[in-house]
Formats: structure tokens, C-alpha cells, sequence
């Protein structure tokens, strides 16, 4: 896997990646930034929700599952001394479906959580990880 990450002014930088996607990062306008994209920890957090999250509703598919719509709402505290690594980070799963089962929906999460999320569990040797669900109903 390649990325490149491209200087565009100030503090603003271009993510580019090998599957032809961009984003923008930016740092906050205390740095000299514009606020113009995610912050670069913000993004770590928002690629671990996304790997999480395309875990679990596989997860839950696969197990015949009726999952309509999945919020992982991530959580997390820093460091206060540089570097400012995170020491806990917390992911609440939203899920919504027919008749979800907890006991499938809680596996699913766990498997993500202990096996399958490659950037949880990176992520899980530097901070303390937790997980949680909810189930709501589908309308």
C-alpha cells in the first residue's frame, strides 16, 4: 500500500492515495491553519471507524443479519505532553436493523475489535480500546 501526502500551503496538506482518492488536511488556524480538512489524528480515527465498521456489518451480513445502517461515534483522549499519542480511544456502534440478534451484533464487534480491524488493534498497542452497541429498530 502507497499514499502521498502533497504540501499545498501553510499548514494544508493533499492526501493522495494508491486507489485514486484525495483528501484534504489541514491544522487548526492556531498553527497558521485555515481549517479547510480533518486534522491528521482526526484522521486516524475516522479510518479506524470506517475499518471497524466495514467489519461488523460484513460480520453481521454474513450472519444473516437484516442490518440497515451502522454509526460507529468514536471516542477518544490524548496525551497532554508531546507526542500527544492517543492513551484511550472508545468505539459506540450504532446499529440499526430488523429483529438485529445482541448476541451477533456483540460478536461481530468483538470479532472486529479482537481479530479483524487492522487499525483498532494497531491502534490498541498504544491506547486502551473499549467497545460498545446499541440496537435500534428498523422503521
Amino acid at each position: 500500500m502507497k499514499v502521498r501526502v502533497k504540501w499545498v500551503e501553510d499548514v494544508c496538506f493533499m492526501g493522495e492515495t494508491e486507489s485514486s482518492h484525495a483528501v484534504i488536511m489541514d491544522g487548526s488556524p492556531e498553527i497558521g491553519g485555515r481549517n479547510l480538512g480533518m486534522r491528521p489524528m482526526e484522521m486516524l480515527l475516522v479510518g479506524m471507524g470506517g475499518c471497524s465498521s466495514i467489519d461488523v456489518v460484513t460480520i453481521l451480513q454474513k450472519s444473516r443479519q437484516a442490518v440497515t445502517n451502522c454509526v460507529a461515534e468514536i471516542t477518544a483522549e490524548r496525551a497532554d505532553e508531546i507526542p500527544k499519542v492517543f492513551t484511550k480511544i472508545h468505539a459506540h456502534f450504532v446499529l440499526t436493523g430488523k429483529n438485529l440478534n445482541p448476541v451477533q451484533v456483540e460478536r461481530a464487534v468483538n470479532l472486529s475489535a479482537e481479530k479483524y480491524c487492522s487499525a483498532s488493534i494497531m491502534l490498541g498497542k498504544a491506547a486502551k480500546m473499549s467497545h460498545s452497541f446499541e440496537i435500534k429498530a428498523a422503521d
